[in-house]
């Protein structure tokens, strides 16, 4: 009997060892595995760790990048509204000359814009009661005063704008008008008028 418990024990022994080996070798794989899943893990975290601080940077830049846009588009609305302003009140200046002045800027106006010395000179209704004789006579003196035809002459009829005068000679007619020569002036000047205002 004992010859068959010593081969029972070595088979027990033999399949304990065999055991013990595939234990082994299965801790072996599973931490192999395991490792291999932590590894992964790790790089997919850091993977998406990267892509979303990109992403996130990516959207600061777009956010700021549109506040700024933002920013200039009301500094430059801002800018306009102030130079409308400020050639508005130039126009309500010029508007608003006192009676000898008007007269003056008018006939000036009359004498720099003319070419044949003999075109007629409409004025605004206001105007044309108010001062049209004398612009169109001071007008004539200088013209002649500086050599050339002095034959303007007032017409019969009142220009629908607010101030300054057209000169008309047959089909061609000259705009001095108010609104006209600060339009103008505003494309001429306007960025100097900037400078001024935003230095």
């Amino acid at each position: 009997m004992q010859g068959i418990e010593k081969i029972t024990n070595r088979i027990h022994s033999d399949a304990q060892v065999e055991i013990d080996a595939i234990l082994a070798k299965a801790k072996e794989d599973a931490d192999a595995i395991t490792a291999k899943g932590d590894a992964e893990a790790r790089r997919t975290y850091e993977d998406l760790t990267r892509k979303g601080q990109a992403a996130a940077q990516e959207r600061e830049e777009h956010l700021a990048s549109s506040a700024q846009m933002e920013a200039r588009k009301m500094t430059l609305a801002a800018k306009q509204e102030m130079l409308d302003a400020a050639f508005g009140q130039a126009l309500k200046e010029l508007r608003g000359l006192d009676a000898a002045a008007n007269t003056d800027l008018l006939a000036n106006l009359a004498v720099r814009a003319s070419s044949t010395g003999a075109e007629q000179v409409i004025l605004s209704a206001k105007d044309r009661d108010a001062c049209g004789a004398q612009v169109v006579a001071q007008a004539n003196k200088q013209l002649k005063a500086a050599g050339k035809p002095a034959k303007l002459t007032l017409s019969d009829q009142a220009g629908s704008f607010e101030g300054g005068l057209l000169l008309s000679d047959g089909d061609v007619e000259v705009n001095c008008t108010f609104e006209t020569l600060v339009r103008l002036t505003r494309s001429e000047l306007a960025g100097q008028v900037a400078e001024v205002l935003f230095a």
